[in-house]
């Protein structure tokens, strides 16, 4: 379970994670990452739409993502913003899978967005 204070909520944060964000792909997961200039605890959102399955499937879905996010928030800096929307392939993976998925996806992410701060 997420903490309260690692919860991404605000709908103006989500477009900011999006807009200004750097993005990693995988097969499962498109993982958004934007650092703001406000010094709060990271935060952490999902966006699993219906494409991905029915609400027993999407909230499966989510609850693996949390559970995942909450074991990374100690790799996250202040102030920065994770946003992970899932594909409809996270619904048929299995947790091994999707764990490997969303590293590779922060990881890519990363590495764009340390691209963008050298240059």
């Amino acid at each position: 379970m997420l903490p309260r204070e690692n919860r991404l909520r605000d709908p103006h944060e989500f477009r900011t994670a999006f807009r200004t964000g750097a993005k990693g792909t995988s097969g499962h997961v498109i993982a958004h990452l934007a650092h703001t200039r406000e010094s709060h605890a990271p935060r952490v959102g999902f966006v699993v739409s219906k494409a991905v399955g029915n609400a027993v499937t999407r909230n499966r879905v989510k609850r693996r993502g949390r559970a995942w996010a909450a074991g990374r928030l100690a790799d996250l800096e202040p102030g920065q913003l994770l946003v992970l929307r899932a594909l409809p392939a996270a619904a048929e993976a299995d947790w091994p899978q999707l764990t490997r998925s969303l590293e590779k996806a922060l990881r890519q992410a990363r590495r764009r967005q340390e691209a963008r701060a050298q240059g």
